[in-house]
């Protein structure tokens, strides 16, 4: 397993670690200023700044990108199915456009809460159904772009509005089922805020290989947890052995970036320098 102890080349930052105390400028640029050396934009925050400006401001810092968050929230009714599907593949030009290496899937849940207007439904079956086949869809024009599509199993707790694939192998049966030859064309993220809890998580890890670990995300879960989704802990502050899984990534072939991804209202009201800070000195200890 690689040595993170004084080493930090494998951290990247999550842009919404810090979404709440600047844009995504004032992100590349303290990381910049850091020597933090990849990041993680998040589509909201490219939007805000303009991409052709996103693209220069990451280029002129020298900064590598570990994904772009998100596409997603496929799940739709009929009146709703195709506007999902063009927000997707803008999505998808966006990452290309950054050059990033994946772009993240957030699947979404059940139709009224990933794309709100839609009819509600209560039929879990037909969400996951349905984000295999938008998936599907979503690969065609993946594969033209040489941009590998990340799909992120969510916690259970996030079934209905966020994620409906709950389980990395939920994650990798899509993926086997779309991408028989594992081209790298799909594969997944690990998560561990997500995934702590699977009692199959490192047989499915092995399972994956490196064709199909795409991204590693890390934060920690909080005894108690106060928020469905904002309240994820720094590293070392909760109860998952993130190195542990990270040793599971590493022997299945995953060589790639730990992104630090924090939801958290708490660290939200810290300044932004203090939270790389603090992500760094965790990142060398606590993953």
């Amino acid at each position: 397993m690689r040595d993170f102890s004084g080493d930090h080349r494998w951290l990247a930052v999550n842009g919404i670690t810090v979404d709440r105390q600047g844009d995504l400028l004032a992100i590349v640029e303290a990381c910049a200023r850091l020597g933090i050396a990849a990041i993680c934009p998040w589509r909201h925050q490219v939007a805000a700044v303009g991409l052709a400006r996103a693209v220069r401001a990451i280029e002129n810092a020298d900064l590598a990108l570990s994904g772009y968050c998100r596409a997603g929230m496929m799940v739709a009714d009929a009146d709703h199915r195709q506007e999902a599907r063009d927000d997707n593949r803008r999505a998808l030009d966006e990452a290309v456009a950054l050059k990033a290496p994946c772009l993240v899937i957030v699947p979404g849940g059940l139709p009224q809460y990933s794309r709100p207007g839609s009819l509600p439904s209560k039929d879990l079956a037909a969400a996951r159904a349905m984000v295999e086949e938008e998936v599907g869809a979503l690969l065609e024009h993946a594969r033209a772009a040489a941009m590998p599509l990340a799909l992120e199993p969510l916690h259970p707790m996030l079934a209905a509005d966020r994620g409906c694939v709950n389980s990395l192998g939920q994650a990798l049966d899509i993926c086997d089922r779309l991408d028989r030859g594992r081209t790298g064309a799909l594969g997944v993220v690990v998560d561990v805020y997500h995934c702590w809890w699977d009692p199959a998580l490192e047989s499915q890890i092995d399972r994956a290989g490196a064709a199909r670990l795409l991204a590693f995300h890390v934060s920690d879960w909080l005894v108690p947890t106060n928020h469905l989704l904002n309240d994820r802990g720094m590293m070392g502050d909760g109860v998952i052995d993130i190195p542990a899984i990270r040793g599971w990534m590493e022997r299945a072939g995953y060589a790639g970036h730990a992104e630090v991804e924090i939801f958290s209202e708490n660290w939200w009201r810290h300044p932004m320098e203090d939270v790389l800070r603090v992500s760094m000195e965790r990142h060398r200890s606590a993953v």
